[in-house]
């Protein structure tokens, strides 16, 4: 236990030495523990990843830290996000007692008695207007969370995933209310898409979802060739990460059945990513790679670049992507991989293609 503490206490005493009452600070996580691993001799011998993980977790669970979901990760096991806020100080301001008695139908206050630091008067009056939302929300309409957050909490973002209002979510969190009981949805974004001439919404089965849009242009003339591989009925331009953004609009505008997904983005870091969260976030659907269409890209291997600045090799993504492929492809993929290199999903063209046919 006194390893716990001197982690902990460590941690505690950086973050609190670097708050700010005004304004959130960013810290990179990997430098935080790199300074901790300095200052303690033995953090191995006392496995200090462990203890400065749940470190870490408490800090964020306590509102001290917020997390940037940015997709980029410190690369250790369990993962921690690489970048958070740390929020600024609050200054406790206790509430009257008899007020929060009158709300107490609705709100279990007990975590604000534990933490009278989120006792402040933006809090409070956030508070009242969930309360007057909660009190007629029978009779409200389900709106977009955009919608929602800026009727209640003044802003449109605030609470969205991002770097805007990261205290949103938390505050929900903190007063014990879902999302759900907020009666708002958020709405998939719109995506554009290509239909096989003389089909039918009713006669979509199979769908390819690509992740440039170059190739979106190139499997469109292939598909009207009959020349596609998994003849798709349908195809969707993934445009990056924003498919991640934008496929639950699928389900929105095609019929509720069964579906085949298959998809297929660039040969590096980032598209690994993509596919590994779509199969993660939407499990009862069908979604695999388009193994036969990174195939053909394997072919072009002496057209590989190097991989884009900014992206993360984080291999929670790359292992499970490999393991679709065989053991000789696993081999070239580890090669790009090792080199940091990558192939962009633009080597497929009308030409390329049709050498292989």
């Amino acid at each position: 236990m006194i390893t716990i503490d001197i982690i902990e206490t460590r941690v505690r005493s950086f973050i609190e030495d670097i708050q700010h009452p005004k304004q959130k600070k960013k810290i990179n996580i990997n430098d935080l523990e790199i300074q901790l691993r300095k200052r303690l001799d033995d953090y191995f011998e006392m496995d200090g990843y462990t203890l400065f993980y749940r470190t870490i977790e408490a800090l964020q669970a306590e509102g001290q830290l917020t997390p940037i979901q940015n997709h980029q990760y410190n690369g250790r096991t369990p993962a921690l996000a690489l970048y958070y806020w740390v929020n600024m100080k609050v200054q406790a301001v206790k509430w009257d007692r008899l007020a929060m008695m009158k709300l107490g139908d609705l709100f279990d206050f007990s975590y604000y008695e534990r933490h009278p630091e989120w006792q402040t008067e933006e809090e409070w009056s956030r508070i009242q207007n969930l309360y007057t939302f909660l009190k007629s929300s029978q009779e409200r309409e389900t709106v977009s969370v955009e919608e929602r957050s800026l009727e209640l909490f003044g802003h449109e973002k605030f609470l969205l995933d991002g770097d805007s209002f990261p205290e949103g979510k938390g505050f929900l969190a903190r007063i014990g209310v879902s999302e759900e009981q907020l009666k708002m949805v958020n709405y998939g974004e719109p995506f554009v898409f290509w239909i096989k001439q003389g089909k039918e919404l009713k006669d979509i089965q199979r769908v390819l979802i690509v992740e440039n849009l170059s190739f979106f242009h190139t499997s469109i003339k292939l598909l009207e060739a009959n020349e596609l591989d998994y003849e798709p009925e349908l195809i969707i331009y993934g445009e990056g990460t924003k498919i991640e953004r934008s496929f639950s609009f699928f389900f929105r505008m095609f019929p509720a059945k069964p579906y085949l997904f298959y998809y297929a983005g660039d040969l590096d870091a980032a598209g690994y990513a993509i596919l590994i969260r779509l199969i993660e976030k939407y499990p009862d659907c069908c979604i695999q790679p388009a193994l036969k269409i990174y195939r053909k890209m394997l072919e072009c291997l002496e057209q590989r670049n190097d991989q884009k600045a900014g992206q993360t090799q984080n291999t929670q993504y790359r292992d499970p992507f490999f393991q679709w492929f065989t053991d000789d492809e696993q081999a070239i993929l580890h090669q790009l991989w090792q080199e940091n290199k990558r192939i962009a999903q633009e080597v497929l063209t009308i030409e390329s293609w049709r050498r292989w046919m």
